[in-house]
Order: structure tokens, then C-alpha cells, then sequence
């Protein structure tokens, strides 16, 4: 695929979003980026901002059709808007949950569909789904977000089948720690039980440790803005700590990975 291509990348606000926007403009793309709020966004130079809510289903289906609108196609959809929530399983409530996959899952969905019908007359398209290596890997404290996140990975498998036929590709990019607003600012969930206390304020403290350690968005933005550019491939993790956690899940036996996890997690 050219490097003319008309994209679209939601949550351009901040972190891994905003990166990969500037990166695919100054590759000579054709940038909308979408954000909650455009009145108050900050601009990115050659991306024109998309107002959108991506837990909405008029507001996605609204700004998508602004792009085409305005563009006639899109070429290149990538799925980086989402939240996080750190807390025991049995601390977070349905609503939370709920909340958590109706921006990490369902406005994957959404945005998909919306898509997917000028893609298919166009016979051609990439969507790039930004999940993590918690897609393939469990968290302990955070096992919402790791459940939205293997959820993208087997919905964004199944529809690379579907949509194959009709010149479209689906690619996971699957980050490990990056240094984002998100990560730093994680929420916890509301409930707190005394049992979880001790371990949850572990594996908290190794969390913003691994956070502030690890590197800018830039190299994520890198290797989506391939994934998107250059020829398929299902999964694409950058370089570093994502590259090492997915080779370790595929060679290793469960029990060293199992050891290896916890001990991460500063978890005995």
C-alpha cells in the first residue's frame, strides 16, 4: 500500500493515538484524527481533528461519514482509542466492566461498521486494531482490561477471515508498557476488599514503575503506521518488551511463563 492513503485514527488526544496521527502525516497520509472534544483538542500539524465518541453510535457513525464526505474513501482505519482499570476482579463492578468494553470492544465494533461499507465498495482497506500484550497474556489486577483486550484479539482475528475476500486486512498491534497518560493515571475500581489490599498495592507499584521505565509512544506509532503501510501481517509487536513477552508465550512452557508473569507483577 502507497503512503497517499486517506486514514483515520481515533483517540488522537494524547499517547500512542496522537503519535500515530503525527506519524502517518509525515509520511504524506491524509490524516483525520478523531477526539471527544475538538473544541478544546489540541491540533496536530497535517491531521484535521474529528470530533467523536466512540461509545456513541450516531457520533461514529456522524464523523465517519464527515470523512468521506470530505475525502470520498478511507483507506486506513486504526482502533487506538481506549481506557484502563487496575483492581482485582472481584473488586469491579458490572458497570465498570461494562463501561471498560463499551470503549475497548464495542467502539472497536463500531467504528468497524461504520467503515467496513466504504471499504467494501472500494474493494480494498486496512484496519488496524491496537490491542496488548495482555491480549495474550493474563494481569493479575487488571482482568477486565485484559478480558476487553483478548476480546479484541479473537474479534479482530475472526473478521480478518470475513473481510479477506473483499481486499480488506485486519492487523493486531500489540504493545507492551508505553509511557502514556493513560498508563500513569490508571483508574482503580471503586470497591476495594481487604483481602486483595497487600497484592493490589504491588502489583500497583511495579505497574507505575514498569510505566515510568518504559519508552514514548513513538516506537507503538512505528509499528502501527507499518502495519498499516506496508505488506499484512496478522500481529505486529514493537520492538523490545512487547517482541520478548509474545516469543515467550509462543516457545516457553506455562510454568516459567507463569513464574516469570508474577514476578513481574512483584508478585511472589
Amino acid at each position: 500500500m502507497s503512503n497517499s492513503k486517506v486514514v483515520v485514527v481515533t483517540g488522537v488526544s494524547s499517547g500512542i493515538g496522537r503519535a500515530t496521527a503525527e506519524k502517518f502525516a509525515s509520511r504524506g497520509c491524509r490524516v483525520f484524527g478523531t477526539v471527544r472534544n475538538a473544541t478544546t483538542a489540541r491540533s496536530i500539524p497535517g491531521v484535521v481533528l474529528v470530533e467523536m465518541d466512540v461509545r456513541n453510535d450516531a457520533s461514529v457513525e456522524h464523523a465517519i461519514q464527515s470523512v468521506i464526505a470530505e475525502a470520498t474513501r478511507i483507506d486506513v482505519l486504526v482502533n487506538s482509542a481506549g481506557v484502563t482499570l487496575l483492581g482485582a476482579t472481584e473488586e469491579t463492578s458490572i458497570a465498570e466492566a461494562q463501561s471498560l468494553f463499551d470503549t475497548n470492544v464495542f467502539g472497536i465494533l463500531r467504528t468497524t461498521r461504520a467503515v467496513l461499507p466504504h471499504m467494501r465498495s472500494q474493494r480494498s482497506g486496512r484496519i488496524v486494531n491496537v490491542s496488548s500484550v495482555l491480549g495474550f497474556l493474563p494481569a493479575p489486577y487488571m482482568g477486565l482490561y485484559s478480558a476487553s483486550k483478548h476480546a479484541v484479539e479473537g474479534m479482530s482475528e475472526t473478521l480478518d477471515h470475513e473481510v479477506r475476500k473483499l481486499g480488506i486486512r485486519v492487523v493486531l498491534v500489540e504493545p507492551s508498557y508505553t509511557r502514556t497518560n493513560l498508563d500513569l493515571n490508571a483508574p482503580h475500581a471503586a470497591s476495594k476488599i481487604a483481602a486483595y489490599d497487600d497484592e493490589r498495592a504491588i502489583v500497583s507499584r511495579a505497574i507505575q514503575k514498569n510505566v515510568n521505565e518504559a519508552p514514548a509512544p513513538d516506537g507503538v506509532a512505528t509499528t502501527i503506521v507499518d502495519s498499516a503501510l506496508s505488506a499484512w501481517r496478522m500481529r505486529r509487536t514493537p520492538k523490545g518488551h512487547a517482541s520478548l513477552l509474545s516469543k515467550l508465550r509462543r516457545f516457553m512452557p506455562a510454568g516459567p511463563v507463569d513464574a516469570n508473569l508474577r514476578k513481574t507483577f512483584g508478585l511472589s
